[in-house]
Order: structure tokens, then sequence, then C-alpha cells
């Protein structure tokens, strides 16, 4: 079974991350799904709506992309991923999510170490 990815991330990032993976996985929307958190959002909202995400996903194991370690959406995932063998990644960016997509037939361990080294292999001066 295919490992899928949530993406919980300040609005309208989550949301915009997800539609770029259309730009070059087109045919792996449906394992994607994206949370936006609004300004105005308690931490027990955002959380609720993520479990009704999780429980609607068809998948054993979950990566759960946030964008700042210590803000709501990253305090959201690692509520909702306790006790569970689902994994959360912090820093999200588009070549973090692509790797992800490109891997999610990996283990999720292995998966969330590819996302994690493409996301750091992308951050870089430009010439």
């Amino acid at each position: 079974m295919t490992t899928h990815i949530l993406i919980i991330a300040h609005a309208p990032l989550a949301s915009a991350l997800r539609a770029c993976v259309g730009h070059v996985f087109a045919d792996r929307m449906d394992t994607v799904v994206a949370l936006d958190v609004q300004a105005s959002d308690t931490i027990d909202a955002v959380l609720q709506q993520a479990r009704q995400l999780r429980q609607g996903m068809d998948a054993k194991d979950v990566l759960v992309l946030t964008d700042v370690m210590g803000a709501t959406p990253c305090n959201v995932a690692r509520q909702l991923t306790q006790g569970t063998s689902d994994l959360v990644v912090c820093g999200v960016n588009l070549p973090m999510l692509w790797r992800a997509v490109a891997y999610q037939h990996e283990t999720l361990p292995a998966m969330a170490q590819k996302a994690v080294e493409g996301g750091q292999q992308s951050v870089m001066m430009a010439p």
C-alpha cells in the first residue's frame, strides 16, 4: 500500500503545495491531502480537522509535513501522530514534497529520510 502524505501548514501554503504536486505527479493527487491552518483557528479545531482527514485516508502509514517547527501546524501534527506509526517532518518546501511523493513506494522511514534530504539539498544560494 502506498504511503500517503498530509500537509498541515499556515494558509494557503498547504493547499498551494498540494496543487504543485499536480504539476509533476498528477496521478498521485489522491494520496496527498492538505490542511490549511487559518490565523483564527484554535489548536483544538485544527486537531479535529486533522483527525477527520487522517481517518479518511486509505493508508496504513502517513507522512505529515508541516511548515514551521513549534507553530500550530507542527503542534497539531505531533498530537495527531502520537501513539501511531505516522511520522512528522517540519520545514516543508516544494522539493521536499516532490521527493516524498517520488518515494511513496518506500517504507515510511525511508520516504521521510528522502524527503528531508530533498528539502535540505534544495536550499542554496543561486549562482
